[in-house]
């Protein structure tokens, strides 16, 4: 069925067995106490899963290269026998497992990050040392010594990353190389330190070692490569011994979304379309491919010779397995939702998955199966509850699952319609799958009752009943102009020209973006050059970077998102996708309003105060995006009969609408009963 996907890739001295690379990640196993031992775990059970060629996350090759204090170096021979824990691990499983070095360059977040120019990154607030010509050649040096040590390891390979706006993409383009010598100036300078590098690690590793290079083919910043220096590097990587290129697409400080749930699905695999015939050896792309037909669509269309998906594998490291199996309708899919893996790395916590809770926490975190089997009760058929009954179906008990709705899915059914956010769909169908797989018993369009409950003798009675959105209190709250954000998702209620939103969270954002795109066109986030035109990526690559002015089809509503306090909107946003939402919003011309005072709501439009003083926003509808209440009616009179209830979810917690959250919990408590 995936003919291409899985057929074999012949590198000459080795073979691997299919064309999916699990992409580097940065999951903070490598850096927390025993934490190679926990990384052993995670990458055997993805080979085990059949993934073709693992690249583990970036290892630093010396001190100033790493991304943040105490992150993860290879200098030593004690540490590179320490990483065979993980080596050993994936070769028992049939596996293949590269080690990334990464050299963060100016992005390292540290007091001792060097660079080619001494020039700060718009995103860090330390300034780099600009690198001599003597520590250049020993940076070379460490990279070398940080290869062969990996090959000390036992690690079938390296990569070397080049890319994102690291090091040696610093060095590549003018935008961060100012300098006069031997590196920089021409680009044949530029490229010098890449191509040392590569030249300095095959003579240390010799011929029968894998060297990917990560090659920036797409920068997405001003002064960024032009395509012919693009093709020119790979061409001269290739020469100087390079295996593989991977594809790079886009610098951290770029501001066009590369990997957001926003994305079009293979979205950037025409950049490495482009470069395909220009080199002899196989070529890798990435970015937002999270399904087995996606990629074998990319790679019959000729885009790559093999695609790398690095978050897929969070969220199913079975990915491949399932694929060889024909059992694609089993894969737990990437949302690229970002919440619990590059949100957590950036913010120094161990990584995870929203829909995978046991990503990165498999030395802990199993469902096996029950000893004493239970008749379970799950009331509500959200996130929460259908994480809970299927894992808890799956380990050998009696599930019944009760949803008062006419499908599963709670508020991921609202998710799914909003643009951009269109694969959380994808959830819905890997949960229906599960229900009918693991015979979870499920009653749709039934409000069940807490007598009815009692009375179905069940050892455990779980809780997932969800939130309700939380009424405001106005004058005029019950005028027709007043709905909810529920109204809107789910109800499909019709909303007219002119808008105001109450509340600037998450809900708020998501209520905008929905009203804010013209329906009679495809959302972009479902089309490449629809995506490419608004957030301003010029697909013929003009000029060096790709970056040209955004063209975002322009909104069919006049919007006001209105807060209470001041300060920025949407501070409470994902760290690494929040800046997305806002900027979508701005392109679409979305009024934030801070600081404002709920007065009335009338005929004549929303009375309110902005800073104290009066307006009148002459508007069709206001939809509360305020918050919302948890729906917990049942629980009283079920723990007042003794009964074991247990709370998950918007039922235990409404502070905001957090499926991480509600996951988490059902398959900790999946897990327990």
């Amino acid at each position: 069925m995936y003919e291409k996907l899985l057929s074999p890739l012949d590198l000459g001295f080795t073979t691997l067995k299919n064309r999916v690379l699990m992409g580097s990640m940065h999951t903070n196993l490598e850096e927390i106490p025993g934490g190679l031992e926990r990384a052993a775990v995670f990458y055997a059970e993805r080979a085990r899963g059949q993934v073709g060629l693992i690249v583990t996350g970036g290892i630093a090759p010396n001190l100033a290269g790493c991304v943040g204090p105490h992150a993860a170096m290879l200098t030593t021979e004690e540490e590179a026998l320490k990483h065979r824990v993980i080596t050993e691990a994936v070769h028992k499983e049939g596996g293949k497992i590269c080690l990334q070095i990464l050299h963060s360059g100016r992005y390292g977040y540290h007091k001792n990050l060097v660079g080619p120019s001494p020039l700060r990154a718009p995103i860090n607030r330390f300034v780099p040392k600009e690198l001599s010509s003597e520590e250049v050649w020993q940076t070379i040096e460490d990279y070398a010594n940080c290869a062969a040590l990996a090959q000390k390891a036992a690690y079938d390979g390296i990569e070397i990353m080049g890319s994102e706006g690291y090091l040696i993409n610093q060095f590549i383009v003018t935008r961060t190389n100012q300098r006069t010598d031997e590196w920089g100036g021409e680009y044949e300078n530029r490229i010098k330190f890449p191509l040392e590098i590569v030249k300095k690690t095959r003579e240390k590793v010799g011929d029968d070692f894998i060297i990917i290079f990560r090659l920036s083919m797409l920068d997405l910043v001003e002064g960024g490569s032009t395509w012919e220096e693009v093709v020119y590097l790979a061409k001269a990587l290739e020469k100087v011994g390079v295996t593989i290129i991977n594809t790079g697409i886009g610098w951290h400080e770029a501001r066009v979304p590369t990997i957001g749930t926003v994305v079009p699905k293979a979205g950037f695999a025409w950049v490495t379309k482009r470069i395909m015939g220009e080199v002899n050896i196989p070529l890798i792309t990435t970015n937002r491919i999270n399904m087995p037909d996606v990629a074998e669509q990319v790679l019959q269309e000729g885009c790559a010779d093999m695609v790398s998906m690095a978050r897929p594998f969070l969220a199913d490291p079975e990915l491949v397995l399932k694929a060889i199996e024909n059992r694609a309708e089993e894969i737990n899919t990437c949302i690229a939702c970002n919440q619990a893996c590059l949100d957590h790395t950036f913010e120094m916590k161990l990584c995870s998955c929203l829909v995978n809770a046991r990503a990165c926490h498999e030395t802990e975190l199993n469902f096996h199966p029950t000893n004493a089997k239970k008749k379970i009760a799950v009331v509500g058929a959200g996130p929460a509850g259908l994480a809970c009954a299927t894992l808890c179906a799956e380990r050998g008990h009696e599930v019944h699952l009760f949803e008062a709705e006419k499908e599963i899915g709670g508020q991921f059914n609202m998710a799914k319609v909003i643009p951009g956010k269109e694969e959380y769909a994808h959830t819905i169908r890997y949960y229906s799958t599960m229900i009918k797989k693991h015979g979870v018993q499920l009653s749709l369009n039934h409000r069940v009752s807490a007598e009815e409950l009692k009375a179905g003798n069940f050892d455990e009675i779980v809780l997932a009943t969800g939130v309700t959105p939380r009424k405001v209190a106005f004058e005029g709250s019950d005028h027709a102009k007043v709905i909810d954000y529920a109204d809107v998702l789910y109800r499909n209620k019709e909303v007219g020209q002119k808008v105001a939103i109450v509340g600037s969270g998450g809900i708020g954002f998501d209520m905008a973006e929905y009203l804010a795109h013209d329906n009679e066109h495809e959302s972009p986030s479902m089309s490449v050059s629809a995506y490419m035109k608004e957030w301003g990526v010029d697909m013929t690559y003009g000029q060096g970077g790709a970056t040209t002015m955004p063209k975002p089809m322009p909104s069919p509503r006049e919007i006001y998102l209105l807060k209470r306090s001041g300060g920025k909107h949407g501070a409470g946003l994902g760290k690494t996708t929040g800046w997305i939402h806002r900027a979508s919003l701005k392109m679409k011309q979305v009024h934030h309003v801070s600081n404002v005072t709920y007065q009335k709501v009338d005929d004549e439009g929303f009375h309110i105060l902005v800073n104290g003083e009066p307006q009148v926003l002459h508007v069709d509808h206001v939809v509360i995006c305020a918050g919302q209440e948890p729906l917990r009616e049942l629980q009283a009179a079920l723990e007042t009969a003794g009964q074991n209830v247990h709370l998950i979810g918007g039922a235990e917690s409404a502070d905001k609408l957090d499926a991480k959250r509600a996951i988490y919990q059902a398959s900790h408590l999946a897990a327990k009963l």
